[in-house]
């Protein structure tokens, strides 16, 4: 099976170009690069929810879902 992404780093390039308004906050905020538990709980909501998404639509391994954090 072909997945869209392979990838954590794939994963967190496309959630930030999807989530543009959640990647500026995250940056004026200085913690877009501070891990998934620094984020607000929106953006760890989204995170999560496309992730899943995500793998119920088999874009995705199980595998990369179960360890993708942002």
């Amino acid at each position: 099976m072909t997945y869209t992404y392979t990838t954590q780093q794939q994963l967190r390039a496309a959630f930030w170009e999807l989530h543009k308004a959640m990647d500026l906050q995250a940056r004026a905020d200085g913690v877009r690069s501070a891990g998934q538990n620094a984020q607000h709980v929106d953006t760890r909501t989204a995170w999560c929810d496309w992730i899943d998404s995500l793998a119920r639509d088999e874009q995705i391994s199980e595998a990369l879902a179960q360890r993708a954090t942002l």
